[in-house]
């Protein structure tokens, strides 16, 4: 270690370039991650707040946010399923919002039957005509405080509470109500539901009660919340261009890492090759060489690792401030670190094979 670090600040410009270089990869990594992790949360949050064991909704339906109407009434085939402890309906919508200024805006207008439990923020009975909006969206929907005076659709309404969590990527925010209110909000629909959620009781198996289901309602999809979550997170990574480039810019951060520690630990390799070559003279074993490589490779990758992480945790509190809906799971920092050692066994295999290969006798030539 203590050889492998002489080596390193032998020349400090290179190391501080590469530290520099490094931490750049970190930082990118970092924040796409973050944008990524954000990003597929946010595609199923609503669906993920629930306490729904079982979702009915028409076919084919890819996500919470591409809803269609359920084409009949299937409460009654549904009251049937083995275990049932609660139903609830459940209407999503695009509808237009009345800024104060008299401008207006499309929002997502979820309306739901009281009882749903888990993290959804409308838990308790909402008097007539009351709205929940998210916290991060008061301003694009033109509202200075909570509670305010508004219109949905040209009906009157008043936002009552502003909840925290629930941010989009979509540009719609979501606004929360009652079922009824939204049903008479979205004249389109009419009394059709978009989805039907199933509570069962906690000794009901979910999978056979989603069998039984799908054999009841075969015009119908019938998803556990876990699959739809999945189904929806999926539609959104693969199936459209926003998730695609949030994972390939994190695949550039790893790559440019893997560069830099490469290129830094082959010239840092290449400057000192009599050094390897008199270590083995000297009798050091390959595995020596090797690994002293490999430690030059991982100092500058943990170093400038610490430094990414840290510069790019200020930068993504700023960033929530104009994308509310980026998340930084507790994970990422320990697996960053992981990574960084990954990128210095990638980088340091080329200059290791340099090192190797030297002949011992190069010390003795003139």
């Amino acid at each position: 270690m203590r050889l492998a670090c002489k080596n390193l600040i032998h020349d400090r410009v290179r190391f501080i370039l590469a530290v520099a270089g490094i931490a750049f990869s970190t930082f990118l990594m970092l924040f796409q991650g973050s944008l990524l992790a954000g990003f597929l949360r946010s595609a199923s949050r609503v669906i993920d707040s629930t306490d729904a064991d079982l979702w009915v909704m028409a076919r084919g339906v890819p996500s919470f946010d591409f809803a269609a109407p359920l084409p009949m009434d299937y409460r009654g085939l549904a009251a049937g399923t083995p275990g049932l402890r609660a139903m609830f309906r459940v209407i999503s919508a695009q509808v237009l919002w009345q800024r104060p200024d008299g401008s207006r805006k499309t929002v997502s207008f979820i309306g739901t039957d009281p009882g749903i439990s888990g993290e959804y923020p409308v838990h308790e009975v909402l008097p007539p005509h009351t709205a929940y909006i998210d916290a991060s969206d008061l301003d694009a929907l033109g509202i200075a405080r909570v509670p305010a005076s508004t219109e949905i659709n040209g009906r009157r309404a008043e936002v009552a509470r502003a909840v925290e969590g629930f941010g989009t990527f979509l540009g719609s925010p979501y606004i929360f109500a009652r079922y009824d209110d939204a049903e008479r909000c979205v004249q389109n629909i009419g009394d059709r539901y978009t989805f039907l959620l199933l509570k069962l009781a906690p000794e009901q198996n979910v999978r056979r009660a989603q069998l039984v289901l799908r054999q009841r309602i075969p015009e119908a999809d019938v998803w556990t919340r876990d699959q739809f979550a999945s189904r929806a997170r999926t539609y959104w990574l693969l199936q459209t261009g926003a998730g695609g480039a949030l994972l390939t810019a994190g695949l550039l951060g790893f790559l440019v890492g893997v560069l830099i520690i490469s290129q830094t630990t082959y010239a840092t390799t290449m400057e000192n090759l009599e050094e390897f070559a008199t270590l083995k003279a000297l009798g050091a074993s390959r595995f020596f060489v090797a690994r002293l490589v490999w430690t030059q490779a991982a100092v500058a990758a943990v170093v400038g690792a610490a430094v990414g992480i840290a510069v790019a945790y200020p930068a993504l509190e700023l960033a929530r401030g104009f994308i509310p809906w980026i998340y930084t799971p507790p994970v990422f920092p320990p697996a960053l670190a992981v990574t960084s050692l990954l990128m210095a066994t990638i980088a340091s295999i080329t200059a290791a094979r340099a090192a190797l290969t030297v002949e011992p006798g190069k010390v003795f030539r003139a």
